[in-house]
């Protein structure tokens, strides 16, 4: 113990008399050396006393899924450059199969005093799951913001963007281009976004083709995992339907619906045309460069961010949805559909 209190003692410069009265919360020590103990003793590495523990003005939790999505990783770092430029620290904690759940990082999070929390792609986002666990965490004087999901039982900021609209752009791209067989591969249906996308597909499908419902919805959407292999199995599926082309809810789904068409000879895009969603780094890049509906991240992680900020001030935000537009980009992975189905041992015309 005394090699401690030296050790932190020296660290913040004051003697170790008045380490030990910070540690054991005596009265008659200046706030400006209280603090110096204690960013002393986080430096040092030492856990605080209980009873010295209070909330960080400077660390946000940041909870996403897996990092294998390239847009996880791309709105983490929106978020986090936004945090530090507003002087707070993002702590990125990921959850992972087979490993921490997003509660037990909660609880990580909240022990460690958070100002915030900014929860991307969690439970919230999940119809069959809990809610009343963010009224727990609320209860606890934590701050919160949810990203990419909706839920009328939580009394939190959303931001998501707008995935009916984005389904309309997609299908009236691949309507301009003489698509008629237009299938959707995504997720598991008890997610938010998935529900609305189908909300949307259905709908685009219903005013610009004038195609019923139930056709759409039995004939045109596949349910997989949010993945390439998903995204390959979905596609294998609507192409024996005979879908010319496809709107996948990721834009790793869509690198797996190329897949699938090449596994049956198909041509991307000449015989098969593939629309990925989100816009993630290098997609641009891919043989062919994707066609995709851009998520706006940036202002999305922004948003996150700044009302983050107001309910750690004590000014909240109103506890309801921020949606933001999405926009296509179309590039290489998307033409006009085909008028016959081109046979593989035919050999390609060179004009």
């Amino acid at each position: 113990m005394t090699i401690r209190l030296a050790d932190i003692a020296v660290q913040a410069g004051v003697s170790e008399a008045t380490v030990s009265r910070v540690l054991n919360g005596k009265p008659s020590v200046a706030a400006g050396t209280r603090q110096s103990v204690l960013a002393a003793l986080d430096v040092l590495g030492y856990e605080r006393p209980l009873r010295l523990r209070q909330r960080s003005e400077g660390l946000v939790g940041l909870i996403t899924p897996e990092l294998e999505n390239p847009i996880f990783p791309a709105l983490a770092q929106v978020i986090g450059q936004a945090l530090t430029r507003q002087g707070y620290t993002p702590v990125l904690a990921t959850q992972t199969p087979g490993g921490s759940t997003e509660d037990e990082l909660t609880e990580m999070l909240v022990d460690r005093a958070v100002a915030g929390i900014i929860y991307v792609s969690g439970l919230h986002a999940d119809t069959t799951a809990d809610m009343a666990r963010y009224g727990r965490l609320r209860s606890q004087g934590v701050p919160f913001v949810l990203v990419d999901g909706f839920s009328p039982k939580v009394q939190a900021p959303f931001i998501s963007p707008d995935d009916r609209a984005a389904m309309a752009l997609a299908v009236a791209h691949l309507v301009s281009l003489g698509h008629t067989g237009i299938g959707l591969a995504l997720g598991p249906r008890r997610f938010v976004p998935v529900q609305r996308k189908i909300e949307g597909f259905v709908r685009a499908m219903k005013d610009q083709l004038s195609m019923s419902a139930g056709a759409v919805e039995t004939q045109l959407i596949q349910h997989s995992l949010y993945s390439l292999e998903g995204g390959q199995a979905a596609t294998a599926a609507l192409l024996a339907r005979g879908c010319t082309a496809v709107v996948c809810a990721s834009d790793m789904m869509a690198l797996g619906a190329i897949r699938a068409a090449r596994e049956r000879g198909l041509r991307v895009p000449r015989d098969f045309s593939v629309v990925g969603f989100d816009d993630s780094p290098l997609v641009a890049f891919t043989d062919p460069p994707l066609t995709t509906i851009r998520k706006p991240v940036p202002a999305m992680g922004q948003a996150a961010v700044r009302t983050l900020l107001e309910e750690i001030g004590g000014t909240p935000a109103p506890h309801s949805e921020f949606v933001f537009m999405p926009e296509l980009v179309v590039r290489g992975s998307t033409a006009s559909a085909p008028r016959r189905r081109h046979k593989p041992t035919e050999p390609d015309r060179v004009s």
